[in-house]
């Protein structure tokens, strides 16, 4: 792969720690949410994964679209990262809710959606590693 861009960011005691990409733009609190035993006070892996996978997915959306000239501009995508046990460790789920223009017919948006997982970095990293499934509301 030739990379088009590195992002770097840097976490310091786990969960319970702070996460600071290098060039300062992101620097936050991490805290363990309320339903795993933490405080809540923080943002969470979980969170900036689903943030990072909504808004990848939304842009290869655009770029489907785009290229099947189908204006989903005002696509919303919303994703929702589960953690929980697996065997010894721990594992992910994802749904990915995309919400269409009332504009785009079932099928075509159906088609598009599909097609968008198929190109989004996130769904090829995640293809066989984790459960995603996609809605569309």
């Amino acid at each position: 792969m030739d990379a088009l861009y590195t992002a770097v960011a840097t976490a310091t005691h786990g969960r319970d720690g702070r996460a600071v990409s290098s060039d300062g733009v992101l620097d936050l609190a991490l805290g363990v949410p309320q339903a795993m035993g933490g405080n809540g006070q923080g943002t969470n892996p979980e969170q900036l994964f689903a943030a990072g996978y909504a808004a990848c997915f939304g842009s290869a959306l655009g770029l489907v679209g785009r290229q099947a000239k189908v204006d989903v501009s005002d696509a919303a995508v919303t994703a929702e990262v589960s953690i929980g046990k697996q065997g010894e460790g721990f594992g992910l789920a994802v749904i990915l809710r995309v919400e269409l223009p009332g504009s785009v017919d079932e099928a075509t948006g159906r088609k598009l959606v599909e097609q968008a997982h198929q190109v989004c970095p996130y769904s090829n990293a995640t293809r066989g590693n984790i459960e995603v499934d996609l809605v569309i509301d």
